[in-house]
């Protein structure tokens, strides 16, 4: 259970201004240019001690993917820090209330990680859609600038430092780390394969490190508080503190900052208010966002809310957009709007996912109905297997793990469905 002294976002729910005066009555620009003094590889070195892993979704570890930056400057090349806050993902929306009320958290954060990895600037790729927030976080740019903080000998520190703010157009794809680059190039957002990998070219072709908003935003706190405070949250390679957002069927919907490795039922009874109708009314939870396999009511009961324990469940913590849904819950239904949903969302360049996605809608939409064969469960099984892990980028695994989940889980009831449509042909043609 996270104290409230130990909370990184202290005004997440809006409370207090988003302004500068008040951000540094909450501590933030506290002494930056002396958390800069410590030096690029010491930060390294700090974050990579807090245990910090990728809050955007795959969970890699922060310090190591900072640290495959080049150490020194290549002349014409200079390094670049990218930060994702597309937040596409149905079911997340945390982002959303670190820009909309804690902007300057992110932009001192920007600062110092894009310092550790000697990048020359930062570009902050935010979602059309998120038009108030991206408001915001201009304004807050501006003040920034305003007061010394970014630009030339940016926070007293002697390092030039630019932040520049990029509003996206609406695409799911974008949010996949190459294909923001290429949106930031000014090109369709399509994925680059891979290798070269954006640490060595990237924006521009230049040296790139992508990250998440929230990634960004506690790097400050654990600098002041020390790698070891942040560590000492959560399960051995889940430490630290998380955004939870969880909607769908529970008594009070919120986003709220909690404990890495919360167990499941403590985190809903605490913050939410339990579940709508009572936990024996709970059918299953997507634990992170839309693209990882559902879990079941009475395998997710007492999970510890983090990576590894959701990754024993064949399911993920993602960006921890917990999405619940108690027995009125559709199951099939909720799927297959899924998979219209990463279908709408392929950009369509390779073969698999332009077509499986399409494909394997269209079979949803059947199975819905009920008006299928028996044998088709099994092959749309099998053309998810086919569509995961042969593209490109990971969409291909995010249009086929909810059907995967779906299939694993909740075989009888799509059977259920197709005996049904099958006993009542008869009636109907008498």
């Amino acid at each position: 259970m996270l104290e409230d002294k130990d909370r990184i976002f202290t005004n997440l729910y809006g409370f207090q201004d988003w302004r500068l005066p008040a951000a540094m009555k909450r501590g933030d620009w506290d002494d930056t240019k002396g958390l800069m003094g410590a030096g690029p590889d010491a930060i390294i070195d700090a974050i990579k001690a807090s245990g910090l892993r990728g809050r955007g979704g795959a969970g890699f570890p922060t310090g190591m993917k900072w640290s495959f930056m080049p150490k020194e400057p290549q002349p014409g090349r200079p390094s670049f820090l990218v930060i994702n806050a597309d937040e596409s993902e149905p079911g997340s929306c945390k982002d959303r209330e670190i820009i909309r009320h804690d902007p300057h958290k992110l932009i001192e954060g920007a600062l110092i990680a894009g310092f550790a990895m000697r990048a020359r600037a930062a570009y902050i790729y935010i979602r059309g859609e998120y038009i108030r927030e991206a408001e915001v976080l201009f304004a807050a740019v501006e003040e920034a600038y305003a007061k010394g903080l970014l630009g030339k000998n940016a926070a007293k520190s002697g390092y030039d430092f630019d932040v520049f703010v990029h509003r996206g157009a609406g695409a799911y794809i974008c949010g996949e780390e190459t294909a923001m680059l290429e949106s930031l190039e000014g090109k369709p957002g399509k994925p680059r394969l891979k290798p070269p990998f954006p640490a060595g070219v990237g924006l521009y072709g230049c040296p790139t490190t992508v990250n998440n908003v929230e990634s960004i935003a506690v790097v400050p706190t654990i600098l002041r508080r020390g790698a070891a405070w942040f560590a000492g949250f959560g399960r051995p390679k889940n430490e630290g503190t998380k955004l939870f957002q969880i909607s769908g069927h529970v008594n009070k919907p919120c986003v709220v900052e909690e404990a890495m490795s919360i167990p499941f039922r403590e985190l809903i009874e605490k913050h939410c208010g339990g579940i709508r109708g009572g936990w024996d009314n709970l059918l299953a939870v997507i634990p992170g966002g839309s693209s990882v396999p559902l879990v079941p009511a009475e395998q997710i009961m007492d999970c510890p809310m983090d990576f590894d324990a959701l990754r024993d469940l064949k399911s993920g913590l993602g960006t921890a957009a917990v999405i619940v849904m108690d027995k009125s819950t559709d199951v099939v239904r909720a799927i297959a709007r899924l998979s219209y949903f990463y279908k709408h969302e392929s950009c369509g360049q390779c073969t698999p996912c332009r077509e499986g996605t399409g494909w394997m809608w269209r079979v949803m939409e059947r199975l819905v109905e009920g008006n299928a064969e028996p044998r088709e469960i099994d092959l749309l099984l099998d053309v998810t297997t086919e569509v995961e892990g042969h593209t490109i980028c990971a969409l291909g695994d995010a249009a086929a793990w909810p059907i995967q989940g779906l299939i694993r889980h909740f075989r009888p009831e799509l059977e259920a469905r197709i005996a049904r449509r099958r006993s009542a042909m008869p009636v109907a043609a008498e």
